[in-house]
């Protein structure tokens, strides 16, 4: 294991430790409301304290995009990107799909990637060019050929609701023609689980980097595409992101292309 990706590690699993033990204090944690429906707790900002400190001690020198606590920026080449609790509002409600999610960057490029499940003690993670695993399990994107059979994940908008149509058509369209679509709350545990081939593709709109960094990742290292909704590499930038295996993908875009107008596409 690359020792960046190994103190991504050991901070995930702190901050998903920490995390779990307070979902039996849940009446007792403050809680702060950002924007519409879109929520922070001191649970939040002490796991992102737990992952910050412990890259400080190993690495001083990086920089670090935190969703809670923002930019920390040195002259670093390298950068992690930190979502120190996706899914909050599961965790409120108790609702058991929540995950820590580091990344890292270096010039720009994503090279390392964690994924922390807590309650099932899962870790997904990922070094470009290394593969992906699943608690040191080789893990890979499904091969799920047609549209028809498939199983999909997907977000649906809770707080900016202005492309909430074109979405919701984009969704008519892929409940048409799949098996199934699952909306669980966690976009980098759904990402996650494209990439070891529990739902076939994932697709959703105006996602922040900490949310998709490490799933994109463990996506791409697990033989899996992610782009954004024009075919390209932007998605960390617009926020917008499909992922699933090549074939798969190309009908996917279809869909997005035919229903999604262009303005939700840049």
């Amino acid at each position: 294991m690359h020792p960046i990706l190994n103190i991504a590690t050991i901070a995930a699993k702190e901050a998903g430790e920490f995390i779990a033990n307070q979902l039996n204090n849940i009446d007792r944690i403050s809680i702060e409301e950002k924007g519409r429906n879109d929520y922070v707790s001191e649970v939040d900002k002490h796991a992102e304290q737990i992952i910050i400190d412990t890259i400080r001690k190993y690495y001083p020198e990086h920089s670090i995009k935190a969703e809670e606590s923002g930019h920390h920026k040195t002259d670093s080449d390298f950068e992690w990107i930190i979502d120190p609790l996706d899914g909050t509002t599961n965790f409120l409600h108790q609702f058991p799909q929540f995950a820590v999610s580091i990344a890292v960057t270096e010039k720009g490029r994503l090279t390392h990637g964690v994924v922390y499940d807590p309650l099932k003690d899962e870790l997904f993670s990922a070094s470009r060019g290394e593969g992906a695993r699943l608690n040191n399990y080789r893990i890979r994107v499904s091969e799920q050929k047609t549209l028809q059979n498939a199983l999909m994940a997907t977000g649906i908008p809770y707080y900016d609701f202005d492309y909430v149509d074109a979405y919701l058509e984009s969704l008519k369209q892929f409940m048409l023609s799949t098996a199934g679509i699952r909306r669980a709350g966690s976009a980098a545990l759904d990402l996650a689980y494209v990439a070891c081939g529990r739902v076939d593709g994932y697709w959703e709109l105006k996602l922040k980097p900490w949310d998709i960094a490490a799933g994109a990742l463990i996506v791409m290292e697990a033989g899996g595409l992610v782009t954004d909704f024009k075919g390209g590499n932007n998605f960390l930038e617009s926020g917008n992101l499909i992922a699933a295996n090549g074939k798969m993908l190309k009908e996917m875009a279809k869909i997005i292309g035919q229903t999604i107008p262009e303005e939700y596409r840049r």
